[in-house]
């Protein structure tokens, strides 16, 4: 069973750009991330009670959860969140954000202490050219400049999450750490909507269906396996499924959400893969 859970990981982080869109057609994208997180947190809550995990831990271990939260439900999904209720194609959004599997295996050597190889700096370069040729040289007509702007914030939080959740000291629960990341993620969502934005939410059919498919199988399900990954395998190898996630991410939308792909989208999906596979294969 564990084998798989890449693959399933891949289809469901994959699946959750798609319901992002209903998402945000229904709500501000602060307002969501906070009542989903709220949610995510007290599920983990309810968990650790019902299994008996030692839920008070000293500070440092949960700040430091709390910080890695921040940074992954905060900084990276409130990029995405934000990137696509302001006219960013979901496709482009996710492709630019799997460039993390490339900056991760970048900057493992100096943080992790891994060997960084030529090979690793070839799939960089093919990775950012096929971000290239997908995202063109307009992008202030076809793509929003401060979703593009709000989507690289994004890829710089996830790469950072994934780093600094491997060199994270403590040894919580799984689903302990998740609960205080999920803390940490809605407190950085409230804190936006107090300061900066009119909260809103519509809670339709679409809007109540697609946020169930973001907390039960994307933050109970995807993320709960993305951090058990990370914390049984070394960075770079476990960032190597993220290599599948451009492709999945584009046929769905093609597939639910009627978004087009040109031939030069598909060229720029096509190198970008091939540099994240040779950037982290063994």
């Amino acid at each position: 069973m564990i084998k798989i859970f890449p693959f399933i990981f891949v289809l469901l982080w994959s699946s959750a750009f798609i319901t992002t869109k209903p998402i945000i057609d229904n709500s501000d994208p602060f307002a969501a991330l906070a009542f989903r997180f709220a949610f995510v947190a007290l599920g983990f809550f309810l968990f650790s009670i019902y299994s008996k995990q030692k839920i008070l831990v000293n500070k440092r271990n949960f700040f430091e959860s709390l910080f890695s939260g921040v940074l992954f439900h905060g900084f990276y999904l409130g990029g995405v969140f934000y990137s696509i209720s302001i006219g960013m194609p979901t496709a482009i959004a996710a492709l630019i954000v799997t460039l993390q599997p490339v900056l991760t295996n970048a900057l493992s050597g100096p943080i992790l202490n891994e060997k960084v190889s030529i090979k690793q700096w070839v799939g960089v370069l093919l990775g950012f050219v096929g971000a290239g040729l997908v995202l063109g040289f307009d992008v202030g007509s076809k793509i929003p400049l401060a979703g593009l702007v709000a989507t690289i914030i994004a890829l710089l939080a996830i790469t950072f999450s994934t780093l600094w959740q491997k060199k994270l000291s403590n040894n919580l629960p799984l689903s302990v750490s998740n609960m205080n990341q999920a803390l940490g993620g809605c407190l950085f969502h409230l804190l936006i909507v107090i300061l900066f934005v009119d909260p809103y939410i519509d809670f339709s059919q679409t809007f109540i269906i697609a946020m169930s498919h973001q907390v039960f199988l994307v933050s109970f399900g995807a993320f709960t396996i993305l951090m058990y990954l990370i914390k049984n395998n070394s960075a770079s190898k476990t960032v190597s499924i993220f290599f599948l996630i451009p492709a999945t991410s584009a046929f769905m939308a093609w597939l639910f959400l009627n978004e087009n792909l040109t031939r030069l989208d598909l060229i720029g999906f096509l190198i970008t893969s091939i540099g994240v596979y040779i950037a982290t294969r063994d």
